[in-house]
Protein backbone atom coordinates (compact mmCIF):
# COMPACT_ATOMS: atom_id res chain seq x y z
CA UNK A 1 0.00 0.00 0.00
CA UNK A 2 1.42 3.40 -0.93
CA UNK A 3 1.63 6.45 1.31
CA UNK A 4 -1.18 8.16 -0.60
CA UNK A 5 -3.55 5.19 -0.23
CA UNK A 6 -3.33 5.47 3.57
CA UNK A 7 -4.11 9.18 3.55
CA UNK A 8 -7.78 10.09 4.01
CA UNK A 9 -8.73 11.94 0.82
CA UNK A 10 -11.68 13.56 -0.93
CA UNK A 11 -12.21 14.99 -4.41
CA UNK A 12 -12.01 18.73 -5.01
CA UNK A 13 -15.78 18.84 -5.57
CA UNK A 14 -16.45 17.19 -2.22
CA UNK A 15 -13.94 19.46 -0.46
CA UNK A 16 -15.52 22.57 -2.01
CA UNK A 17 -18.89 21.59 -0.52
CA UNK A 18 -17.76 20.24 2.85
CA UNK A 19 -15.21 22.95 3.68
CA UNK A 20 -18.07 25.48 3.83
CA UNK A 21 -19.75 23.61 6.69
CA UNK A 22 -19.44 25.31 10.07
CA UNK A 23 -16.52 23.83 12.00
CA UNK A 24 -14.58 22.97 8.84
CA UNK A 25 -11.83 24.78 6.97
CA UNK A 26 -9.85 24.54 3.75
CA UNK A 27 -6.13 24.93 4.43
CA UNK A 28 -3.58 25.57 1.67
CA UNK A 29 -0.11 24.35 2.70
CA UNK A 30 1.80 25.93 -0.19
CA UNK A 31 4.33 28.71 0.33
CA UNK A 32 2.93 32.27 0.59
CA UNK A 33 4.04 33.24 -2.92
CA UNK A 34 2.28 30.20 -4.40
CA UNK A 35 -0.83 30.90 -2.33
CA UNK A 36 -0.95 34.57 -3.36
CA UNK A 37 -0.67 33.65 -7.05
CA UNK A 38 -4.08 31.90 -6.82
CA UNK A 39 -5.73 29.61 -4.32
CA UNK A 40 -9.00 27.79 -3.75
CA UNK A 41 -11.62 30.30 -2.71
CA UNK A 42 -11.83 30.59 1.05
CA UNK A 43 -8.61 28.67 1.76
CA UNK A 44 -6.38 29.86 4.56
CA UNK A 45 -2.62 29.65 4.18
CA UNK A 46 -0.56 27.54 6.59
CA UNK A 47 2.71 26.73 4.76
CA UNK A 48 3.99 23.19 5.24
CA UNK A 49 7.36 24.25 6.75
CA UNK A 50 5.57 26.12 9.56
CA UNK A 51 2.47 23.93 9.75
CA UNK A 52 2.90 23.05 13.42
CA UNK A 53 2.36 26.71 14.33
CA UNK A 54 -1.24 26.32 13.07
CA UNK A 55 -2.02 23.14 15.02
CA UNK A 56 -3.71 24.76 18.04
CA UNK A 57 -6.13 26.70 15.84
CA UNK A 58 -6.80 23.68 13.60
CA UNK A 59 -7.50 21.40 16.58
CA UNK A 60 -10.57 23.53 17.31
CA UNK A 61 -12.16 22.57 13.98
CA UNK A 62 -14.21 19.45 13.28
CA UNK A 63 -12.58 18.82 9.89
CA UNK A 64 -9.66 20.35 8.01
CA UNK A 65 -9.46 19.87 4.24
CA UNK A 66 -5.84 20.24 3.14
CA UNK A 67 -4.86 21.38 -0.34
CA UNK A 68 -1.59 22.18 -2.14
CA UNK A 69 -0.60 22.36 -5.81
CA UNK A 70 -1.20 18.75 -6.86
CA UNK A 71 -1.75 16.69 -3.70
CA UNK A 72 1.72 15.64 -2.51
CA UNK A 73 2.42 18.29 0.11
CA UNK A 74 -1.14 18.19 1.37
CA UNK A 75 -0.88 14.42 1.88
CA UNK A 76 2.33 14.99 3.86
CA UNK A 77 0.57 17.69 5.90
CA UNK A 78 -2.34 15.37 6.68
CA UNK A 79 0.12 12.75 7.97
CA UNK A 80 1.60 15.40 10.28
CA UNK A 81 -1.79 16.61 11.53
CA UNK A 82 -3.49 13.30 12.31
CA UNK A 83 -1.20 12.31 15.23
CA UNK A 84 -1.94 15.71 16.83
CA UNK A 85 -5.68 15.08 16.96
CA UNK A 86 -6.58 17.12 13.90
CA UNK A 87 -9.21 15.52 11.67
CA UNK A 88 -7.38 16.31 8.43
CA UNK A 89 -8.34 15.13 4.95
CA UNK A 90 -6.28 15.49 1.77
CA UNK A 91 -7.84 17.21 -1.25
CA UNK A 92 -6.90 14.92 -4.14
CA UNK A 93 -5.35 16.66 -7.13
CA UNK A 94 -4.79 19.94 -5.30
CA UNK A 95 -5.25 23.37 -6.78
CA UNK A 96 -4.58 22.00 -10.27
CA UNK A 97 -7.68 19.80 -10.02
CA UNK A 98 -9.64 22.56 -8.27
CA UNK A 99 -8.99 24.87 -11.22
CA UNK A 100 -9.61 22.12 -13.81
CA UNK A 101 -13.06 21.52 -12.27
CA UNK A 102 -13.91 25.21 -12.62
CA UNK A 103 -14.14 25.78 -8.89
CA UNK A 104 -13.62 29.38 -7.69
CA UNK A 105 -10.12 30.75 -7.10
CA UNK A 106 -9.08 33.84 -5.16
Amino acid sequence: MSFFNRTPSVSVSEAAQKARVQGSALVDVRMPDEYSSGHASGAINCPLPSLSSCFEKLKQLDTVYVICHSGGRSAAAVSQMLPHGINAINVSGGTLAWNAHGLPLD
